[in-house]
């Protein structure tokens, strides 16, 4: 730490350091809202001083500083590899910046302007958190210095590592509760308490799972006096539809949902609310009076008799966490905190004081934001231009550190019906890190399945019920999220830099450690029947978990699907465990594991459980369970263990078994089935006790590779194109070699689409 008269520097990293200056002299060492710790381990750095300068040299960087107040002249830090530089201020930082995330996206219809990351296309970025509020012991206030204090991020293209070390500063990204990686129903609908409970009858006959329901604003007298206000806050419930919300609330709990309700708290606790009397002797307030009990969060004992008399009993009698619908903006004066931060910050710690795994619903409020998931997005417009947003925000948000975007799935309002749209928002939805069924209260917005024509109705059941089938594999990558700082959701730069394109590809994002996701986002092509989706192949070999298509890296290319299906890949020696139980609701550890592996290389993932409600695994209370497989390409063998579970056992079933299928391989001996029409090997393994380890080994095995003249066929056969056309196409795709089809193809007079949907798969 070198400290002048108005200036303050410290080096945290080589590659992290924070640059205060202050008029007053006076700088900040509390916590700040975005910024929670400062402890980092001694770093070196050289520093040279004279009267009027400062240079700083850290094993990466470069600073130099001329004593004065921050200017681009005087102020400069150079990356020493790459000899990139920053000056305080440059005015090009916005088109360098590989952005953040933002507030919401209400009433947003396709782009909107984000905030900054902590990357950049220079290698650098800046986190500035002059403004942010800071903790006085455990209240949150504004600064009272108006000085600059921001943090230089120089980590160049190494993103795991500005990643982990902006978690180090900014405090790392919590567990979420396990039900919440599920399904989730939510509708802006006046729902009862039958027709809800007959919502959840008709998901199970469809056979499709869920996990979450929510009930938004109508569980709560809407239609108040207006003497009192809007009916949008309410903490009353409404026994007109639900007569016995108890009763009500045990169901869902019987059905295996966790339940939350939407909060509007703005206009406090008003008169006509059941608990208004005993909250306003809470607060000193004469029942009699009938004044109302003005929200605010900033005041300790309002906090406390919120908390006290409104929200616990509701949790007491069923309700799991609560969507915090803040829209109002500012507080009631001038310097107040902004009220979404409070509110953020207080409901969650609220939970975790409780030994309950704390998660809650509710917008973005700032850098610091990723300590309190679940972010809700807000109210987009239903158009293809909101859904072909939406991945990339989602993976960008991970430039800083925000993992959990819950999005309304489907769009909320206005738009048009489009059940093609609103199937490759489902697709999108089930990779994505929540997934969240929603819209608005128009009686047109129905997006319940069984309301869908065909074959819709079967693409909604097969995704949602994937969704289900990979929470093993998701709570695990929470896990791996919160413990080594790896987003769910990340962009392809980050593991594939190298190639330039990789910063050009936003509907495509790694889906944890083992595969990767391409959002369609765009309508069918009339004469294809089909949508693409433009991505990279990274080195090596992949696997589409759909279709069993095999490709070869390093490419880039569009990739065509029909809207049954979406290209999310594995690579050889990719492992992800799911369950195999893929219609029961809720979440709970599988008594059976369905185990999908990439076939062709070597591989490893270790699979992690604990209880997935309470703060228990913070002490150690969970259970992995480590899978490898071997691929020896000279003896065309493969080799896959399952090692014993290895913690708290009782967290887990006593005994599993396990279903293995290796994509992407044929033939095989030893007990493998076909599976996947001849492009997959499956392997069943008799229930076992869990501390027992077993091995599949599987000999005689043949790696797939993809039949061209069979896919282009699929690809002219189910294109709308003249009949004489596609015989001319399959007459050359018969005659002709690989090679001199393709060259045919290159100049023949067919579309250009439909030309690079076939190259695809040649």
């Amino acid at each position: 730490m070198i400290t002048g008269e108005k200036y303050r520097i410290t080096v945290l990293t080589d590659r992290l350091i924070r640059l205060e200056y202050s008029e007053s002299g006076k700088f900040e060492d509390r916590k700040s809202f975005a910024v929670v710790n400062r402890d980092f381990p001694k770093t070196q750095a050289k520093v040279t001083e004279d009267e009027n300068s400062i240079a700083i040299e850290t094993a990466a960087l470069l600073l130099t500083y001329d004593k004065k107040p921050f200017s681009s002249q005087g102020l400069s830090i150079e990356l020493k590899e790459t000899g990139s530089k920053w000056n305080y201020g440059q005015a090009h930082d916005d088109y360098s910046n590989l952005w953040g995330t933002a507030r919401t996206l209400d009433e947003a219809d396709g782009w909107i302007r984000l905030g900054k990351g902590i990357f950049g296309r220079g290698g650098y970025a800046v986190l500035d958190d002059s403004a942010s509020q800071v903790f006085d012991g455990e209240e949150i206030c504004n600064r009272s210095d108006a000085g600059t204090d921001i943090y230089f991020f120089g980590y160049g293209r190494d993103y795991y590592g500005g990643l982990s070390d902006f978690y180090a500063l900014c405090g790392r990204t919590p567990m979420i509760p396990r039900y919440a990686l599920g399904n989730w129903w939510s509708r802006y609908y006046k729902y009862t308490e039958e027709s809800y409970l007959k919502v959840l009858e008709n998901f199970r006959k469809e056979g499709i799972p869920l996990s979450v329901a929510v009930i938004d604003m109508d569980w709560h007298l809407t239609k108040v006096d207006p003497k009192y206000g809007s009916g949008w806050t309410g903490y009353t419930w409404d026994k007109d539809l639900f007569p016995d919300y108890r009763r009500f609330l045990k169901s869902v709990h019987d059905n295996k949902l966790a339940v939350t309700l939407n909060l509007h708290p703005a206009d406090g606790i008003r008169a006509f609310e059941d608990m208004y009397e005993d909250t306003a002797k809470a607060m000193g307030i004469d029942p009699e009076s009938k004044e109302a009990v003005e929200f605010d969060f900033e005041d300790p004992a309002f906090r406390k008799a919120y908390f006290d008399t409104v929200l616990h009993p509701y949790e007491s009698d069923g309700v799991d966490f609560w969507w915090i619908d803040w829209q109002q903006g500012t507080g009631k004066k001038k310097d107040s905190v902004d009220p979404l931060i409070l509110l953020n910050h207080y409901h969650y710690k609220d939970q975790e004081n409780r030994n309950i795994r704390p998660m809650i619903f509710s917008r973005y409020a700032g850098p610091g934001s990723h300590r309190y998931p679940i972010g809700f997005s807000g109210d987009t417009i239903t158009t293809w231009k909101s859904l072909a947003f939406q991945p990339y925000f989602t993976s960008t948000s991970s430039n800083i550190g925000y993992g959990w975007w819950s999005h309304d799935i489907g769009g909320h309002m206005l738009g048009n019906k489009d059940d093609d749209r609103l199937i490759r928002w489902i697709e999108y939805g089930v990779f994505s890190p929540i997934m969240r069924i929603h819209s608005s209260n128009s009686p047109f917005f129905n997006k319940e399945p069984w309301t869908l024509q065909q074959p819709y109705r079967d693409i909604v059941r097969k995704f949602m019920k994937l969704r289900h089938a990979l929470i093993p594999y998701l709570y695990t990558e929470t896990y791996r999220a919160s413990k080594e700082g790896r987003p769910l959701i990340r962009p392809m730069y980050y593991d594939c830099s190298e190639n330039p394109e990789s910063y050009n590809v936003g509907n495509q994002y790694m889906f944890g450690e083992s595969l990767i996701a391409m959002a369609v986002t765009e309508p069918d092509d009339k004469e294809l029947r089909m949508a693409a989706t433009r991505g990279i192949i990274p080195k090596g070999r992949w696997i589409d978990i759909f279709n069993a298509r095999v490709y070869e890296g390093v490419k880039v290319r569009k990739f065509y699907r029909p809207l049954s299906e979406m290209p999310v890949l594995i690579p050889a020696g990719g492992i992800v465990p799911m369950s195999a139980d893929d219609t029961a609701n809720g979440c709970e550890n599988p008594k059976e594991l369905r185990i999908m592996v990439g076939a062709g290389a070597d591989g490893e993932y270790e699979l992690y459980e604990d209880d997935g409600i309470s703060m228990n695994y913070e002490s150690g209370a969970s259970v992995k369970t480590a899978f490898s497989v071997k691929y020896d390409a000279q003896s065309k063998k493969i080799e896959f263990t399952i090692d014993a579970a290895k913690g708290d056992i009782s967290l887990i079933p006593d005994e599993r078994s396990y279903v293995v299928e290796f994509l992407g391989a044929t033939g095989g001996k030893n007990g493998a089935q076909s599976g996947m029409n001849g492009k997959s090997l499956v392997f069943k393994l008799p229930k076992t006790q869990v501390t027992q380890p077993q091995t599949i080994v599987i000999s005689n095995v043949c790696l797939v590779q993809n039949d061209y003249r069979e896919l282009v066929f699929e690809i002219i056969d189910r294109a709308w194109i003249a009949t004489t056309d596609k015989e001319i196409i399959n007459n050359r795709l018969m005659s002709l070699s690989r090679e001199k089809f393709a060259g045919w193809l290159r100049s023949a007079d067919i579309s250009e689409k439909l030309k690079d949907a076939i190259e695809e798969v040649l």
